[in-house]
């Protein structure tokens, strides 16, 4: 199966296993609840779903990759113990507590969660002396004489045998004791992700060009050559950097990420060709409302990729829009619940306080913010949601100690006025980006007319999250009448049900 259905099905794995009875107790008992073991070739992202899916699942993880291991510091140190049998003293070996297993209980403490996932990566490269410890530790959830605590799921994950030489096969016993998921390369989930997370558009684009470069594993006499979904990520961020320092980025550089030569410079000559596009067609002022005729003209006439690249780069501008407003309007509606409690207490039992509340409240935010990312619970785009929010609330509170307001009901009337210019701002701001999706069409529709291009520019909006959020809200007519003559059918399912489909 695919990254995404493996990740759905842990997801629901989880569900299963934390679901507790009338009485508290877990209904799948922790001897029933076998570990999961993925199995899926090297970068795909195994180890990567593991932090998304316990940030939503709201639970802690503790991840270890095996190998760095030895026998000691998984199970535990020995140490010379008396004890007593039948009235006589004798001398025996115990075991220090486990390090993996100690970790877990420094997350639970850390972060207040009882209950997460304890993730073993590369479980099946483990050294000869450490593998009898990793069966046991399958079949009976323990390391050494140590139990792993009840409420954390053991999932692991490892190579296939022809990805590397240390790969050691599990036993018929052992295999009967697990989940098994095997795990394969999918450029379109892949690509789902990569927009979401906005990676950078030249990779996107690139990989839609050349799908068959998005996952490849060669052998040849000089090595292994390859290309991998965590080599094209890591290369998009570097990219992005770049960027910003201005630097260039050359086949030499891209080969340090994507370690098969022949993709590397086919990726290198596509980006020198990436930013000849991007000056070429003034991108900016064609989203502006100004469209050159001469431009008009050489995209009509250009070859199949550069048109293509163009799609791309009007589609990255777009999305980049509709992120920004998304996050937005996530800071309002966290503002917004927490303006109800203060108008709450304004008005009510902290009316002679005004100040002190909106300080007491913007200092809880904060602080919530801080906790969930201490548990490690938020994405990097919701700790900056947080961030912005008290922010927000940080600069109300230094403007009413400027207005010095008289009682609460003065102070959350400044308040409510503050915010409704802040909703003003952002209903500008959706405006401005209906009104650039509006020139992007008009583009596209003078160069292009409603040709295979515009299919494309059609089915990446459609398959976008952000996008098709923006869309649910914007009222679009072209975007509708396309979808319904270049996509969708009359007895097909609706627009209006397929934007909710990608939505959720």
């Amino acid at each position: 199966m695919n990254i995404k259905r493996a990740k759905e099905e842990i997801k629901n794995t989880i569900e299963a296993y934390l679901l507790k009875d009338e009485y508290g107790e877990y209904v799948i008992p922790q001897i029933r609840q076998r570990p999961v073991l993925m199995l899926g070739a090297p970068g795909i992202g195994k180890t990567q779903i593991m932090e998304q899916i316990a940030k939503e699942c709201g639970i802690g993880l503790v991840a270890y990759t095996i190998t760095h291991h030895t026998r000691q510091s998984a199970i535990g140190l020995p140490f010379i113990s008396k004890k007593e049998f039948g009235g006589s003293e004798y001398t025996i070996t115990e075991y220090t507590m486990s390090e993996i297993v100690a970790s877990v209980y420094e997350k639970m403490e850390k972060t207040g969660l009882s209950e997460g996932i304890l993730f073993i990566d590369e479980i099946n490269c483990v050294s000869e002396t450490l593998a009898p410890a990793m069966l046991q530790f399958l079949q009976c959830k323990t390391f050494g004489s140590h139990e792993i605590p009840q409420g954390w799921i053991i999932v692991a994950a490892g190579n296939p045998p022809e990805y590397n030489k240390s790969v050691r096969e599990f036993d018929v016993v052992t295999m009967d004791r697990v989940k098994k998921i095997e795990v394969e390369p999918d450029f379109g989930v892949w690509k789902e992700y990569a927009v979401r997370q906005q990676l950078h558009p030249a990779v996107i684009s690139y990989l839609n060009t050349r799908p068959s470069n998005f996952y490849k594993m060669e052998t040849t006499v000089d090595g292994r050559k390859f290309a991998t979904p965590r080599g094209w990520e890591d290369l998009s961020a570097m990219l992005e950097v770049y960027e910003k320092l201005g630097k260039k980025m050359d086949r030499e550089v891209v080969v340090q990420y994507i370690q098969h030569e022949m993709a590397a410079k086919d990726f290198a000559n596509y980006l020198e060709l990436y930013y000849k596009y991007q000056m070429d067609y003034q991108l900016d002022a064609v989203l502006s409302g100004t469209i050159d005729p001469i431009l008009l003209k050489k995209a009509a006439h250009a070859s199949f990729d550069e048109r293509l690249s163009v799609v791309s780069l009007l589609l990255s501008r777009c999305r980049n829009c509709f992120a920004d407003l998304f996050r937005n309007d996530s800071v309002r509606e966290l503002l917004y619940e927490n303006l109800k409690v203060l108008k709450d207490g304004l008005l009510g039992a902290y009316s002679s306080q005004p100040l002190f509340f909106v300080e007491e409240i913007t200092e809880a935010l904060r602080k919530e913010g801080e906790q969930k990312k201490k548990a490690e619970l938020l994405t990097r785009a919701q700790e900056r949601i947080y961030r912005k929010t008290y922010g927000i609330l940080e600069e109300y509170g230094k403007k009413l100690r400027d207005a010095n307001a008289a009682d609460g009901e003065a102070a959350f009337g400044y308040i409510k006025d503050w915010f409704e210019e802040y909703q003003d701002e952002l209903e500008k701001a959706q405006e401005d980006g209906g009104r650039m999706l509006e020139y992007a069409f008009d583009f596209m529709e003078e160069a292009f007319g409603n040709g295979q291009e515009m299919v494309i520019f059609i089915t990446e909006l459609n398959n976008d999250f952000y996008s098709v959020k923006f869309l649910q809200e914007y009222e679009c007519e072209r975007y509708y009448r396309y979808n319904k003559e270049l996509l969708f059918d009359e007895s097909g399912q609706s627009i209006e049900k397929r934007l909710q489909e990608l939505g959720r």
